[in-house]
């Protein structure tokens, strides 16, 4: 792969394409181009190597945002596409992106079978917990009594959580972030330089249909108590003074909230974040809601061969073992075989 001199370093506007940014004013989507536009001359890949993907929705118009090669494919079909194209060729720098009823609904049984792979890409999952495109249905991870045009009532459906799913399906990196984080780009840039499927879930405002869903999270006001930004090797401690932390109870072994000098908590009790803990890993992502804190980063990240890997080199080992063809041993066959 050739690497971008100096002289000639891409800036953020050379990834913005020429075509009018055609979202809802205020939607989340705009601060997730934003991010990636200024992630990518970082990264040092050639410009033609990008490549962008996608299936039905909001943020599936993606592609036509990025001056880059892509795709905008067919419902929840993106993972297949993404799949054929790193396998064709692995030298492309293969970006994936989708919606959660995109991703999880109509295109869950792909996301399963991409995560399980370990393809070589980078899969962001916008997250708005609503379909925005097509007037708001209650989606696969709408929160349960949501009223919707699909769910008059209240929705009567547990939510699905993306990285629960993603770390059940045998994904080997895990992360979550929100749109407006100013950290969002240092997510990617560790998803990026993680060899294998990368799942980035981006919490994602929809004005228009889901407005403010995530305000329990991420407004200002409870942000430090609501909001657990992991680092691997860092104790898990968060609030507005850094005195809470996360504990494995010892009786029930699950995650509880302990405050630092309180009934004898000290630092010793809090546990250290370990991004290659698969099981932590899924406890951070079960993670929110009234009694625990939602976490933000690297919940896990544990490498391993990637699937177009092991196929080059299933191919070549089948190479070395078969017999050099000759054509003149097969003209000298006869006209007839047997099967």
């Amino acid at each position: 792969m050739n690497v971008i001199s100096t002289k000639d370093k891409l800036k953020p506007k050379d990834f913005a394409s020429d075509q009018e940014v055609r979202w809802c004013p205020g939607c989340g989507d705009y601060a997730i181009l934003k991010a990636v536009q200024r992630l990518l001359p970082e990264l040092d890949v050639p410009k033609e190597n990008y490549v962008f993907v996608s299936g039905i929705g909001c943020s599936s118009r993606f592609p036509y945002y990025m001056s880059t090669y892509g795709f905008h494919t067919i419902h929840g079909r993106a993972p297949a596409f993404a799949t054929g194209i790193k396998m064709t060729n692995p030298e492309l720098d293969v970006w994936m992106v989708t919606g959660d009823g995109d991703g999880f609904s109509i295109g869950g049984n792909h996301m399963l079978h991409l995560l399980r792979r370990n393809v070589d890409l980078q899969i962001l999952l916008c997250n708005n917990e609503i379909y925005g495109l097509t007037k708001g249905q209650y989606s696969p991870t709408s929160g349960t009594g949501l009223k919707t045009p699909s769910s008059p009532t209240g929705s009567v459906d547990s939510p699905l959580k993306p990285l629960v799913f993603s770390l059940g399906a045998g994904a080997r990196f895990a992360a979550r972030g929100y749109d407006t984080q100013k950290k969002l780009t240092d997510i990617l840039r560790r998803a990026h330089e993680h060899k294998g499927t990368s799942m980035i879930e981006i919490l994602q405002n929809c004005i228009v249909y889901n407005d403010a869903v995530f305000d329990d999270v991420l407004a200002r006001d409870v942000a430090s108590e609501k909001q657990i930004h992991v680092e691997h090797g860092q104790p898990l401690l968060f609030g507005a003074e850094g005195n809470k932390g996360i504990r494995l109870d010892p009786m029930s072994l699950t995650l509880d909230v302990v405050t630092l000098g309180e009934n004898g908590i000290t630092q010793a009790d809090i546990l250290v974040h370990d991004e290659k803990n698969k099981s932590l890993a899924t406890m951070l992502a079960e993670m929110g809601g009234d009694e625990l804190p939602t976490a933000f980063g690297v919940l896990y990240c544990d490498p391993s061969p990637t699937y177009e890997t092991s196929v080059d080199n299933q191919i070549s080992e089948e190479k070395e073992k078969a017999i050099s063809p000759s054509l003149d041993a097969l003209l000298r066959k006869g006209h007839t075989w047997e099967v």
